[in-house]
């Protein structure tokens, strides 16, 4: 079976026939099937109110639908979340007589430039989304599967019978049945029961896999969104993190010691306090020092999205490369 995780930043509900409806929070999962073909796609339900329903839906995405009805802050936003997260592929379908050329200067030297504009066509883009879905993970299992597994935690619960399930997606590497998991940032370990991949069993997943896991020895009250389930010594996790960021163009200023900034990564969004930063140059590219009480889990190098929340019509600040 293969899996093809895709974004859709859109009107409301504009993915219910897209696929057949799933967990539902701040965002909802659409679960499209076909033969061993598998798409899940993810709406940022409570988007725009809330900033982090928006980086939740593009963290994980392979590939990204943006339907553009309307030239305003919030399309300017998407743009800049995109970015930020470096989703290079994806479809801009346009809507109420916006046309491409409307669209090209705000898109110029971002990611979005290279997306390809697409007909509204619910239909025709459920198949092409499955034809991608079979080739990705052809490619996937010769380059991705080796080595460990890590799983980030979307959603925990008790199932009567089962005991304790999480819900989540294969960041990276693969995971098996029976495998002993560390569940960072805590000390604690859980043995996976079971797999589910879209209601199927199975005895493992590979990266871009959406799955249940039935755990062993662990509670759902000790797991949390944006817990990380992983074998891989490579994951980190720190209350403190350094890295060179790249600010958005439109950013009006440097940065200050003291800024509360919000650190995204996998299904985190985490208050920080800027410590230090370091202007060597352009103050768009600083090298800072964050701070926050709870730990960020990360793999070396990672990349972060870095959101402000205090006022004003910019939230996204940039990105930060870890070190």
């Amino acid at each position: 079976m293969s899996n093809l995780t895709v974004a859709i930043l859109a009107p409301p509900d504009y993915a219910k026939d897209l696929g057949k409806k799933g967990t539902a929070s701040d965002i909802t999962f659409y679960n499209l099937k076909k033969g061993d073909a598998t798409v899940t796609f993810i709406e940022p339900t409570r988007y725009p109110e809330k900033l982090s329903s928006l980086f939740f839906a593009v963290s994980f995405a392979d590939r990204v639908v943006l339907v553009v009805d309307e030239i305003n802050a919030t399309f300017g936003e998407c743009v800049l979340m995109l970015q930020c997260s470096g989703k290079s592929t994806g479809y801009l379908i346009l809507k109420n007589y916006i046309t491409p050329d409307q669209i090209a200067p705000l898109i110029k030297g971002t990611v979005l430039e290279h997306y390809e504009v697409i007909e509204e066509d619910i239909v025709g883009l459920r198949e092409k989304l499955l034809d991608i879905s079979v080739k990705q993970t052809a490619h996937q299992k010769v380059h991705d599967t080796a080595g460990k597994g890590t799983v980030p935690v979307d959603a925990h619960f008790n199932v009567k019978g089962v005991g304790v399930v999480v819900l989540g997606s294969v960041a990276q590497g693969s995971i098996k049945k029976h495998d002993t998991l560390k569940v960072l940032p805590t000390e604690k370990t859980a043995q996976i029961r079971s797999i589910q991949k879209h209601d199927d069993d199975a005895e493992s997943a590979i990266t871009g896999d959406r799955v249940g896991l039935a755990l062993k020895n662990i509670e759902s009250e000790d797991l949390d969104r944006g817990f990380v389930l992983t074998n891989d010594p490579s994951i980190k996790h720190a209350t403190t993190i350094s890295g060179k960021a790249q600010l958005v163009k439109y950013w009006p200023a440097p940065l200050k010691e003291g800024m509360i900034l919000y650190a995204g990564h996998w299904m985190q969004f985490l208050p920080t306090r800027l410590e230090k930063i370091i202007v060597d140059g352009d103050w768009r590219m600083p090298t800072i020092t964050l701070t926050m009480e709870k730990a960020l889990v990360y793999p070396p190098g990672a990349r972060v999205v870095l959101h402000y929340l205090e006022g004003g019509k910019l939230r996204v600040v940039g990105a930060l490369t870890l070190q």
